[in-house]
């Protein structure tokens, strides 16, 4: 149950950020931010077979790998803002977790333009 060493490692991560808090706020932040990556990495290692399954069921279902990995990306971004906007905000910067959030938004849009032009040109040609 590999749920089970996650939830273990945040909570000692937890329970040690709250420890060092009343001696050393500083170092709180980097306890909480060393325990979000250990979690973080060890989420990512697992995305590999998520991949593997999502590539074979695009290659038998025909559809375009351009476009399998242009949604691949934009999952990666949202997954890596998110992590990245919650650590700022674990540190009190919240303002600085709102740019993450923009700028990924952002880079979102910007990944999805050709898809959507790619739809929008499949609609016109079925319109007379």
């Amino acid at each position: 149950m590999e749920i089970l060493q996650v939830v273990g490692i945040g909570l000692i991560g937890a329970v040690l950020a709250v420890y060092v808090k009343e001696r050393n706020k500083e170092i709180a932040v980097l306890v909480s931010m060393a325990t979000g990556l250990i979690i973080f990495l060890f989420a990512v290692s697992k995305i590999s077979a998520v991949l593997q399954v999502l590539q074979d069921l695009a290659s038998l279902a025909n559809v375009n790998m351009f476009y399998l990995t242009t949604i691949l990306k934009i999952i990666g971004i949202a997954y890596v803002a998110e992590f990245g906007a919650q650590v700022c905000r674990d540190a009190g910067e919240g303002s600085i977790a709102s740019k993450i959030e923009f700028s990924a938004k952002i880079l979102v849009i910007v990944l999805a333009l050709p898809i959507i032009v790619a739809i929008l040109e499949s609609i016109l040609r079925l319109i007379p």
